[in-house]
Formats: C-alpha cells, sequence, structure tokens
C-alpha cells in the first residue's frame, strides 16, 4: 500500500469516528444510555454496524468514548486567564464565563456522566467509570487554581471550596437541561464564581489574621 493510500485510510477512519461519536452523542441525548443502541447509532451516521465495532468493542465502549471527547473539550476551557486578564477576581469570572460557554457548546460528557453516576448497576459501566475518572481531573484543575489564587488555604479548605465548586456547576448545569434557554448558563456562573471567590477570600482572611 502506497504512502498515499494509507493517510487516505487513516483520514477515512478518522471522518468515520467522527461520525459515529456524533451520532452516539445524538442518541445518547435523546434515549439516554439505556435507549442508545449500535444499530440506532448505524441508522443515524450511516454507516453499517461492523464499521462502528472496528472503531469500539461494544456500546459502552462508545459511551465512554463520547465523554471522553467532549470532556477533553471541556477541559482546555478550565484554565486560569493570565495576569494580564486583570486581578484575580477577574481572571475567575473569566474562566467561569469560559467553562460556561464549553458546557453549553460541548455538553456531551457532562450529560452523559451525570445519567451514569447516579445509576447503579451490578456491573460497572465503563462510560461510569471513565466519567468519575474525569471528574476528578476536573476537580484536581479546580483545586490548582484555588491553590493559586489562596496559597494560605490548607488542604481541607481547598478541599471544601472545591466540592462547592464541582457541585454548584452540577446544579447549574442540571437546571439548564431543565428550564432550557430560560437559564442563563453564562449569568449563572458568573454569580457562583463571585460566591467562590468570596467564599475563599473570606475563608484565606481567617488563615492570615
Amino acid at each position: 500500500m502506497t504512502r498515499q493510500a494509507t493517510r487516505k485510510q487513516r483520514a477515512n477512519g478518522v471522518e468515520s469516528r467522527r461520525r459515529i461519536l456524533d451520532a452516539a452523542v445524538e442518541i445518547a441525548g435523546e434515549r439516554g444510555y439505556e435507549g442508545t443502541s449500535i444499530a440506532a447509532v448505524s441508522a443515524q451516521c450511516g454507516l453499517p454496524p461492523s464499521s462502528i465495532y472496528w472503531h469500539f468493542k461494544d456500546k459502552d465502549d462508545l459511551i465512554a468514548a463520547v465523554i471522553e471527547r467532549s470532556f477533553e473539550t471541556w477541559l482546555a476551557a478550565v484554565e486560569l486567564p493570565g495576569e494580564e486578564t486583570g486581578d484575580p477576581r477577574e481572571r475567575v469570572l473569566a474562566l467561569a464565563a469560559n467553562v460556561a460557554k464549553s458546557l453549553v457548546d460541548a455538553p456531551d460528557f457532562l450529560r452523559l456522566g451525570l445519567m451514569l453516576a447516579l445509576e447503579r448497576r451490578p456491573t460497572e459501566t465503563r462510560g461510569r467509570t471513565v466519567f468519575l475518572q474525569v471528574r476528578e481531573i476536573a476537580g484536581a484543575r479546580i483545586a490548582q487554581v484555588i491553590e493559586e489564587l489562596f496559597p494560605a488555604l490548607d488542604a481541607a479548605a481547598v478541599h471544601t471550596l472545591t466540592t462547592y465548586a464541582v457541585a454548584g456547576a452540577d446544579g447549574l448545569f442540571v437546571q439548564r437541561e431543565i428550564g432550557g434557554n430560560s437559564v442563563d448558563l453564562a449569568a449563572m456562573f458568573e454569580l457562583h464564581a463571585r460566591l467562590l471567590f468570596d467564599a475563599a477570600t473570606a475563608m484565606n482572611a481567617e488563615r492570615t489574621q
């Protein structure tokens, strides 16, 4: 096989994988985990089941890949802007705006992940395992931001604030899923960030007195 043919085959494989993942997002978003099937994804993306099984071992592997892809997009937004953005509060508000936008643009990992996280099954699904793993990564990233801005806080305080930040974000996302466009996610995340920053500032002041 020539190099050009190999590159074309690789490009076709990447495109097929993208089509499959996009279709899985649509199906899972409408029907949830239980209602998602390889047959439904095949019909949606126009590729035969054999192509899907070439990329993914089974439905659970496919759902896990959807979560991972969406999470990578979201994680890129959880980056504290540089000091040129403004003072610490302004940097946190800018981060919150980026996170809110990412959840509007790529909500799949959180939508599917929360569905799976709330379910209890005799056998743990790979999708749920992956979601809990990426959730830990997200928490670690948020904790890193808190530690950078409030170095006087001890590990327990950082953990409390991180838990509050993640839980609040979950709640706001769920509220938007319920309320749709009537919920201004960007405005809600800005409020959440302000409250979090004020709480961290007060806790930091207590430890530096």
